[in-house]
């Protein structure tokens, strides 16, 4: 295994960025519309408005300070933006460092509904309720009703949601040149798929002659889980209630399925404490075969991982079946959430609902994910071409994108340096996995037991389950764990909150 692991950090890639893109066909990302009223621009005298705001992004680096894309947002909405921009290994961490110390911007972005600090936060009136105001703005106020009703806190509309496809989004994707050379078909049951994790060990896939291949990068390991419950994480419905799948057998059976990738070494040894960059520098550099990531998402391993095999694919997995049925992970419809702290004069807050609905515009959104015409893209037989200046100013859908966003079904359809083939390919995969999709039916359900010890419970299980899957416990360590938390009153009146919480909705409360 150590020949795997020095092979990998030898060959691990950097990040890159191709130069063609999706264009005309893509109305998400399309020119030429122009702001509604009230949402860009201002009066030429008026003063612009400063925003700070804190975000995410995915390009191999940040966009600068001086970055023209941020100049023209300000230009047409007549606002000073200071955009602080953390890495993917960093967001959860400066997100809890801000909260806990109460030095705010005025938008921010948290990454879900379990933000504990963050719902605490809003059911204590430190953040604007925007729902009343949403209505003067008419591209936010186009989001889909089922994204905005998930999201909202005690029935109020605290939060913004980045929005996304319900379709699309985080599952398995498999190297398909892979698949074909060991032989194999497309794996759609869960034995299928551990015979070509193995093989992917065994029968040198990449044919280099060497031993230096995984057969999964470990990345979103839970989702194994998920496929033997039949769940979208850790509550699914059984019999119009809500099961806490951490007490089913599913979870036990997956923790076995994966106790045996470990020892059979389709897992990296370190795969727990690897970073969300490591795990896609090893399938960039060659190293996986199954990765999770974004149908879309995972192009950017492809191209890295061509650049040592021209014929390197991966191939998002429509669905994988399980011992309950066949199923992929449904997209909550967002990927992060957004707040106003309240302590934002309410004109101001208007001026970020007015910067954002300008976002959510064709005109702004195609600025935000392609950036100025002649400078960062040309459009070539219909499609958005990226200049190099694209890269250098790390224009993307990873950057500005996710700050400024419209709801388009096919957004993770499609991603920057995508050929029109594939684009189209994976359009086919969206529509097939809409026969598949089961959905997180606990995203927007509160409970005050779990906001006070449900981050406590969640360490200790999934401490637990790393030790079963590495074997440094056994499976009966874990047997232990569920029967003390069955025995565990709070424990148990978590699960009663959220099944009334789960209640509560579905009679529109």
């Amino acid at each position: 295994m150590k020949e795997k692991e020095n092979s990998f950090k030898r060959k691990a890639l950097p990040a890159s960025v191709a130069f063609v893109m999706v264009a005309s066909l893509l109305s998400a990302c399309s020119g030429g519309a122009k702001p509604a009223a009230g949402t860009g621009g201002a009066a030429k005298d008026e003063k612009p408005t400063e925003i700070s705001i804190f975000t995410e992004f995915s390009t191999p680096e940040p966009p600068g300070a001086d970055n023209p894309v941020t100049k023209e947002f300000e230009k047409r909405t007549n606002t000073k933006l200071n955009i602080t921009w953390a890495s993917p290994n960093a967001w959860e961490e400066k997100q809890n460092v801000m909260l806990a110390s109460g030095d705010l911007p005025d938008l921010m972005k948290i990454k879900d509904m379990k933000q504990t600090q963050a719902i605490n936060m809003i059911k204590q009136g430190a953040f604007w309720d925007l729902g009343p105001y949403l209505k003067d703005y008419k591209n936010l106020s186009a989001y889909p009703k089922e994204i905005m009703d998930i999201v909202k806190v005690n029935g109020k509309q605290y939060i913004l949601p980045s929005v996304r496809p319900l379709q699309g989004g985080n599952f398995f994707n498999i190297r398909k040149d892979w698949l074909d050379n060991v032989g194999l078909p497309m794996p759609r049951t869960m034995d299928e798929f551990y015979t070509a994790l193995k093989a992917f060990v065994d029968k040198d896939p990449d044919k280099n002659g060497k031993n230096d291949t995984y057969g999964y990068n470990g990345k979103n390991w839970e989702r194994v889980i998920d496929i033997f419950n039949k769940s979208n994480g850790k509550w699914k419905e059984a019999g119009g209630k809500l099961v806490d799948t951490d007490l089913e057998q599913g979870t036990r059976d997956g923790l076995i399925y994966l106790n045996k990738m470990y020892k059979d070494k389709i897992l990296p040894e370190d795969f727990a404490v690897m970073k969300t960059t490591d795990y896609e520098n090893m399938a960039k550099a060659g190293k996986v075969g199954v990765q999770a990531d974004t149908t879309e998402g995972v192009y950017r391993s492809t191209e890295g991982a061509q650049k040592l095999d021209p014929k390197a694919d991966f191939v998002a997995m429509t669905y994988l079946e399980g011992p309950n049925g066949k199923m992929v992970h449904t997209s909550n419809g967002f990927a992060g959430l957004y707040l106003i702290p309240k302590k934002v004069p309410e004109a101001k807050m208007k001026k970020i609902l007015a910067l954002m609905d300008y976002g959510a515009s064709e005109e702004g959104f195609e600025l935000a994910c392609y950036g100025l015409k002649d400078i960062h893209f040309k459009v070539v037989d219909g499609f958005k071409t990226a200049t190099e200046q694209a890269i250098k100013d790390s224009v993307s859908q990873s950057s500005f994108g996710k700050i400024f966003e419209r709801y388009d079904p096919y957004l993770w359809a499609y991603r920057v340096g995508m050929p029109k083939e594939i684009f189209e390919r994976n359009k086919k995969i969206v529509d097939d996995r809409v026969n598949y999709g089961v959905a997180d039916v606990s995203i927007g359900l509160l409970s005050d037991v779990d906001l006070k010890m449900g981050p406590d419970y969640k360490k200790k299980m999934d401490d637990m389950k790393i030790k079963v899957i590495m074997g440094k416990e056994p499976i009966e360590s874990w047997d232990a764990m569920v029967k003390s938390f069955k025995a565990d009153a709070s424990y148990m009146k978590m699960i009663d909150e959220f099944n009334q919480a789960y209640q509560d909705r579905k009679n529109g409360k």
